[in-house]
């Protein structure tokens, strides 16, 4: 059974660790990031983006982690992520969500606030956690030609400010607040630079479970520093997804019998992954917290 993120991420506050979430697109993805959880003895936090709901996907996915997390000791929550849709918000809480993201980041910051406070309303009300986002993280995709920033740009105009950060929390009573502070989603072209000063602010002000995105290709070093300074949940996806496409790059290119079977052409791929998932986990710290 499934359960929200609001233990996970109060713990992770109190003892001063980072639950690592990540988006998984498939059974591959999921297995691989629950395996791992459950020998590293970590919370799983798993993810989903609108992409992979399309379709059938709102009722496939959500009823694929219910029942594998029927299966595993540790707790498994499913997380909606970057929702900018109320009714898509809707249907994954009906399809079997147990928590969900509103991102409104781009919206003014009183239109952001009141749409994620309609939000928190009828999300709470059905037991489900609700983070929010203030700031904006932006997307550095190599290759990305609708990247919302190049990976050269100065965050600086977009992180987010602690006055406004405080009010938000206050009136919203959002489970998790992602911030911005200096990270950017996907593949960077440059190693970013985290404002560590800011982050502290942060969480000195919300005294809320701070979110951070863009978690993959950041320096262990300052995400450990920010960890140290708030930081409960960063967001996964380019690294694993990585390491599965390398995998399967690697095994295809050797492969001379089209009918291989599919447990065979993900070997390398899964091995992978899952090496990815358990560095996260352990340089996080929520390594041995069940």
């Amino acid at each position: 059974m499934l359960v929200n993120m609001k233990e996970m991420i109060e713990q992770a506050k109190k003892e001063k660790f980072a639950i690592p979430a990540f988006d998984i697109c498939n059974y591959e993805m999921m297995r691989a990031v629950l395996e791992v959880c459950e020998e590293e003895k970590s919370p799983a936090l798993l993810m989903v983006l609108e992409g992979d709901l399309r379709g059938k996907g709102m009722q496939l996915i959500p009823a694929m982690v219910n029942s594998a997390s029927n299966f595993f000791s540790v707790p498994v929550c499913l997380h909606l992520d970057h929702a900018g849709n109320f009714d898509l918000i809707k249907q994954a809480i009906d399809s079997g969500f147990s928590s969900v993201m509103y991102d409104g980041s781009t919206l003014p910051f009183d239109k952001n606030l009141a749409n994620t406070l309609e939000i928190v309303d009828y999300a709470h009300a059905r037991s489900i956690t609700v983070e929010a986002e203030l700031g904006h993280v932006g997307d550095a995709m190599v290759g990305n030609e609708n990247a919302t920033t190049t990976g050269d740009d100065d965050p600086e105009d977009t992180l987010t400010d602690p006055t406004e950060a405080k009010i938000f929390v206050e009136k919203t009573k959002v489970d998790a607040l992602a911030v911005a502070i200096g990270t950017s989603h996907g593949v960077y072209k440059k190693t970013p630079t985290l404002r560590i000063d800011r982050t502290k602010q942060l969480a000195d002000c919300t005294n809320t479970p701070l979110v951070l995105h863009g978690g993959s290709g950041t320096p262990y070093d300052q995400l450990k520093e920010a960890i140290a300074n708030g930081v409960c949940k960063i967001n996964i996806f380019s690294d694993v997804v990585t390491a599965l496409n390398g995998g399967l790059k690697g095994k295809l290119n050797t492969i001379t019998n089209p009918a291989t079977w599919p447990m065979f052409v993900f070997e390398d791929a899964r091995s992978l992954m899952k090496e990815a998932v358990r560095a996260k986990i352990r340089a996080f710290g929520s390594n041995n917290r069940i």
